[in-house]
């Protein structure tokens, strides 16, 4: 897509379904989250005792919150397997009883897997810059792009048919999060990756869910 096509793109956010409610959370602090590596499909590495805690939180969250019941989904990468899996045991349900749906997953970071922000720039400083230009279309060497992420949430948000909690990814939800506002790519890009809080989705509307008081 031609970076002058986005104004129109996003004249209108994207929405649920009317009477739905999604509820999705990023996983649980991992060991690469700790070091500030990049993440995506090809590193993945375990939750800390942190991250473990950060999926006990989310449980809390559900528990306070979500009155419905809830179609669970994950991406199928291990990190946010283990944070529903989590999820789900703190909550009484059986652990592995859930969706895993592939247009969850991180971005692909393709060869910047693993690299910090500054052996990416330090890798090739040209393409690095680039790339901080134009995050919507320019892609990670042998991954992808915000345009392509997109693409996934809009395709999974189209076909969501029931009230449902996901585990995802900070990319993913940050850039799902700017859709459902409709943000450009640089407003999706400052939004923050919190872990140990809950999104609550109905219509367009974002709300964030934190630990209910004790």
């Amino acid at each position: 897509m031609h970076p002058t096509s986005w104004s129109a793109r996003t004249a209108m956010a994207l929405s649920l379904k009317s009477g739905l409610t999604l509820y999705f959370a990023r996983h649980g602090e991992t060991e690469a989250n700790v070091a500030k590596r990049f993440q995506g499909r090809t590193l993945d590495t375990p939750l800390t005792p942190k991250g473990e805690e950060q999926a006990r939180t989310l449980a809390a969250i559900l528990r306070h919150e979500a009155r419905e019941a809830l179609a669970c989904v994950a991406s199928p990468l291990p990190r946010a397997r283990t944070t529903m899996e989590i999820v789900r045991g703190a909550l009484g349900l059986p652990r592995a009883d859930y969706a895993q749906d592939p247009r969850l997953q991180e971005i692909d970071l393709g060869s910047w897997d693993g690299l910090t922000h500054e052996e990416a720039q330090a890798r090739d400083p040209e393409f690095y810059n680039a790339r901080e230009s134009d995050k919507w279309n320019v892609r990670l060497p042998g991954g992808e792009n915000y345009a392509d992420v997109a693409a996934r949430a809009e395709g999974w948000i189209a076909a969501l048919n029931a009230d449902t909690f996901a585990v995802s990814h900070g990319g993913f939800t940050r850039i799902l999060r700017g859709l459902f506002a409709g943000m450009d790519w640089r407003a999706m890009s400052d939004l923050d990756e919190p872990q140990g809080c809950v999104f609550r989705v109905r219509g367009s509307v974002v709300d964030r869910l934190d630990a209910p008081s004790p």
